[in-house]
C-alpha cells in the first residue's frame, strides 16, 4: 500500500472528514444522551474506527453470562404494569411493595396530556388510559386527583371505555366494569375445530393461538370480583356507562362485509351464551386446558410470553386450581421471573419501581452477538465464543411443535426466541442462529454440521407459496380472520415478511446456497414485488422501513444479486434521502400509523447502524452519508464502548425500535443499541480494506 510523505495510508485519507462544526444539529431540537460530540474538531482515521470497534467488542463481551449467552432486557409500555396489578387484585395474590412500585412505573410513563402510549414519545392511546387509569384505582387513587382528572380527560377525548380493545373489555369486565354480553365473544370451541377445518387454531398465528386459548377458558368461566364503587370506571364512558351502546357496530357503508359476518356469528355465540345452549363446552374446556398444560411442558410459561402467561394463570384459578397447587405455583413462578424490582430506583429515574418484560430474549440476543462478534474478525477458535456457540446448540429443538400441524418433515432442528419454549421455534431465530455458528470453529465441529444441515432443511420446509418466509408458521395468511371481532389486536395471522427472508437469504448464501436454487431465486422475486414506491421495505419487525431495507439489501448483496439494479440503488437513495442533518437515522413507531413518515424520527445508534448497513450491502462506502453516518455512531460511542438510545425528557426511557404488532405493541430491546454499531462499524471498515487490497 502506498504511504504519503507524512506515513499517512490511502486508506486513513478515506476516513478524513470534515470538521464536526460544518454539519447542522439535530432538527428534533432534542439533546443527544448522555455524550454530545466530545470533539470540537474530529479527524476520524482508520485507527480511531478500530478503536470504536474493540471498544464496543470488549463491552459486549463484558456482558456475556457465565454460562455463555447474551440476554439483555426487552422494554415494553406500561400496559404490562397495568396488567400485573390487575392480575394480582383479581386473584388476590401479589406483593404489596411490588405493586406499588408498579404504580410508580405506570405514573413515572404518564404523558403530559394526562394518558399513556405505546411507545416512548408516542400519542396517547385509549387502552392504555383505560388500563392505566383502572390500575390507579386499583391502587387506591381517587378520580379527582390532579393526575387522575388528566387522565380520564384523555381516555374521554379519545372516544372513551367503548373503544378499547377486546383483551382490555374482558379484563374490565371481571371487576364489573364491562359486560360480558357485549365483549367479543371467545368460545372455547374454536379449540375443537379438526386441522383440515378452515378455521382451526393452528390457522391463526403462534402468539395469538398462545393468548386466545387461555382467554377462551377464562371467557367461558366468565371471573367475577365486585369492587368498591370509588374504584369503578364508569366516569371514563363519554356520555355515562348507562348511555353508552357497548355491543360491537355493525358496518353499515360495507353490508355483506366479512366484518358483519362475523358480528353475526357473534350474536349468536351470545345468544347461546345467555340461553345456556352449549353442548361442547364441557369437551372444549377440557380439551382447552389440555392444550395449555401440555404447552406448559417445554417452555417457560405458555408461550413463554407475557399476556399468555397472564391469561394461563387467571384460567387455572378459575379451573378450580389452588394457589397451591403445583401447576399454578410453576405459572405463577414463570410469570414473576420477568419481573424487573427497582426498590432504591435507577440511575436514569431515582423513585422505587417495579416493571414488566414481555419475555426474555436470549437465543435471539446471543446469536446477534456471536454473528456480529464474528464479524468483527475475534479468533474462531475464541473460547467465549465457542462457549456462545455450545450454549446456541444446547437450545436446539427437535421437537415437532405447533408448525408440524402445517408443515411435514420427520427431522427438525430449530431454535426458538426464548430460553425454552419447544412448542413455537422461528424462522428467524433459527436463521440467526445459523448465521452465528458459522463464526466459529467449534471442536464439536462434526456435530455442529449434522445440526445446520437439519436446520437449513427445516427453513427451506417453512419457505411459504409466496416464496418468502414468516416467523413461527406456513403460509399462515388467511386475512378474513383479521374481520373476527376479537382479533383487534391487530396481530392474528403471520404473513411472510421481506426481513425476515432478508435474513434467510444472507443465510443460504453463507451456506453455499445460490440464485440458481429455484427455492432461492423465488424468495428474491418474493422482496422484489414486495418494495415500495420509493424504494423502501416495510420492517414488520423492527422499527420500521429502516429495518426491513437494511435486511432486504444485505440478503441480497449476500446472493451476489447486482448493486447497480435499480431496486438496489432506489433503496440506497432513499436511505440517503431520509438521513437526519445531524447525521444519524432515526424513525418511529408512529410511522406503522402513518407510512408518510417512513424514516423520520430522532438519530438513534441501532436505526442508523441499520441505515449504514444497507448503505454498504448497496456497495455505497463513499458517499457524504456514508462518512457522517460513521462518524455519528463514532462520536456518540461512551467512554465504556457501549451506546445510549434514551429518549430526551422521558424519565429514562429508551427509544423502541423492536416491534411486536404494528400499530398495537412495540419494544426496546436494550442491546440493539449495542450490537448493531459494531456491525455497522467493522462492515464499514472491512469494505475498505477491502477496497484498498484491490486498488479502488
Amino acid at each position: 500500500m502506498h504511504m504519503g510523505s507524512h506515513g499517512t495510508s490511502e486508506l486513513d485519507e478515506r476516513f478524513r472528514l470534515s470538521p464536526m462544526s460544518t454539519l447542522p444539529q439535530n432538527p428534533s431540537g432534542t439533546p443527544h444522551t448522555p455524550s454530545q460530540p466530545r470533539f470540537g474538531r474530529l479527524d476520524l482515521s482508520i485507527d480511531l474506527v478500530k478503536r470504536g470497534i474493540n471498544r464496543s467488542a470488549e463491552w459486549l463481551l463484558g456482558q456475556q453470562h457465565e454460562d455463555g449467552y447474551w440476554c439483555g432486557e426487552l422494554e415494553a409500555d406500561v400496559m404490562l404494569e397495568a396488567d400485573y396489578i390487575y392480575m394480582h387484585k383479581l386473584l388476590g395474590t401479589g406483593d404489596p411493595g411490588r405493586l406499588e412500585r408498579a404504580r410508580n412505573e405506570i405514573l413515572r410513563h404518564q404523558n403530559d396530556d394526562g394518558g399513556w402510549s405505546n411507545y416512548p414519545g408516542g400519542p396517547s392511546n385509549v387502552n392504555y388510559g383505560v388500563k392505566g387509569y383502572f390500575a390507579l384505582k386499583l391502587m387506591g387513587h381517587k378520580a379527582d386527583e390532579p393526575f387522575m382528572v388528566k387522565a380520564r380527560e384523555s381516555v374521554l377525548k379519545l372516544g372513551g371505555v367503548v373503544q378499547c380493545n377486546t383483551f382490555t373489555k374482558m379484563y374490565l369486565c371481571a371487576f364489573g366494569a364491562y359486560d360480558y354480553d357485549a365483549v367479543p365473544a371467545v368460545p372455547p370451541e374454536i379449540v375443537l375445530f379438526p386441522d383440515w377445518f378452515y378455521f382451526n387454531i393452528y390457522e391463526i398465528s403462534a402468539w395469538s393461538r398462545a393468548i386466545l386459548v387461555p382467554l377462551s377458558i377464562i371467557y367461558a368461566k366468565k371471573p367475577f370480583k365486585k369492587i368498591p364503587a370509588e374504584q369503578g370506571i364508569d366516569e371514563l364512558f363519554v356520555g355515562g356507562r348507562d348511555k353508552s351502546d357497548l355491543h360491537l357496530r355493525w358496518d353499515k357503508k360495507h353490508p355483506f362485509s366479512w366484518r358483519n359476518f362475523f358480528i353475526f356469528t357473534d350474536r349468536v355465540a351470545h345468544l347461546a351464551e345467555r340461553v345456556h345452549i352449549r353442548p361442547l363446552r364441557k369437551m372444549a374446556l377440557k380439551k382447552a386446558e389440555k392444550w395449555m398444560l401440555d404447552h406448559f411442558e417445554k417452555s417457560d410459561g405458555l408461550g413463554a410470553i407475557y399476556p399468555a402467561m397472564l391469561n394461563a394463570i387467571i384460567a387455572l384459578r378459575y379451573l378450580g386450581y389452588s394457589p397451591d397447587d403445583p401447576q399454578f405455583i410453576r405459572a405463577m413462578d414463570e410469570f414473576e421471573k420477568l419481573g424487573l424490582d427497582f426498590p432504591e430506583g435507577e440511575p436514569n429515574y431515582p423513585t422505587p419501581t417495579f416493571r414488566m418484560q414481555p419475555c426474555f430474549s436470549p437465543v435471539w440476543d446471543t446469536a446477534q452477538v456471536l454473528s456480529t462478534l464474528g464479524e468483527a474478525e475475534l479468533p474462531r477458535t475464541d473460547a467465549r465464543l465457542v462457549k456462545a456457540a455450545d450454549w446456541l446448540l444446547s437450545k436446539e429443538i427437535r421437537y415437532k411443535g405447533d408448525w408440524s400441524h402445517n408443515v411435514k418433515i420427520e427431522d427438525p432442528s430449530c431454535w426458538c426466541f426464548f430460553y425454552n419454549n419447544d412448542h413455537q421455534p422461528d424462522v428467524d431465530d433459527t436463521g440467526e442462529v445459523l448465521l452465528a455458528l458459522k463464526c466459529v470453529d467449534n471442536p464439536r465441529e462434526r456435530y455442529q454440521h449434522e445440526v445446520t444441515q437439519r436446520a437449513v432443511e427445516w427453513v427451506f420446509a417453512m419457505q411459504c407459496k409466496s416464496g418468502g418466509w414468516a416467523s413461527f408458521d406456513k403460509d399462515n395468511t388467511k386475512r378474513m380472520f383479521e374481520s373476527i371481532p376479537f382479533a383487534d389486536h391487530n396481530a392474528m395471522i403471520d404473513p411472510p415478511t421481506v426481513d425476515i427472508t432478508g435474513r434467510i437469504l444472507e443465510m443460504l448464501a453463507a451456506y453455499g446456497y445460490t440464485r440458481r436454487d429455484k427455492r432461492v431465486e423465488k424468495a428474491v422475486q418474493f422482496i422484489l414485488k414486495e418494495q415500495e414506491p420509493d424504494g423502501a421495505w416495510f420492517g414488520r419487525w423492527g422499527v420500521n422501513y429502516l429495518y426491513g431495507t437494511f435486511l432486504v439489501l444485505r440478503g441480497l448483496r449476500a446472493m451476489e444479486f447486482d448493486t447497480y439494479e435499480p431496486a438496489v440503488q432506489q433503496a440506497a437513495e432513499w436511505i440517503r434521502m431520509v438521513q437526519n442533518t445531524d447525521g444519524g437515522w432515526g424513525e418511529t413507531c408512529g410511522t406503522y400509523d402513518d407510512p408518510n413518515l417512513r424514516g423520520t424520527g430522532p438519530s438513534t445508534p441501532s436505526q442508523t447502524a441499520w441505515a449504514l448497513l444497507g448503505l454498504l450491502a448497496a456497495n455505497d462506502t463513499r458517499s457524504d452519508s456514508v462518512a457522517k453516518g460513521i462518524r455519528w455512531l463514532i462520536e456518540r460511542q461512551q467512554d465504556d464502548g457501549s451506546w445510549s438510545e434514551l429518549a430526551a425528557g422521558r424519565n429514562g426511557e429508551s427509544y423502541y425500535t423492536g416491534t411486536g404488532f404494528p400499530r398495537v405493541f412495540y419494544l426496546g430491546y436494550h442491546l440493539y443499541k449495542q450490537y448493531f454499531p459494531l456491525l455497522a462499524l467493522t462492515t464499514y471498515k472491512k469494505a475498505l480494506e477491502k477496497e484498498a487490497a484491490e486498488g479502488i
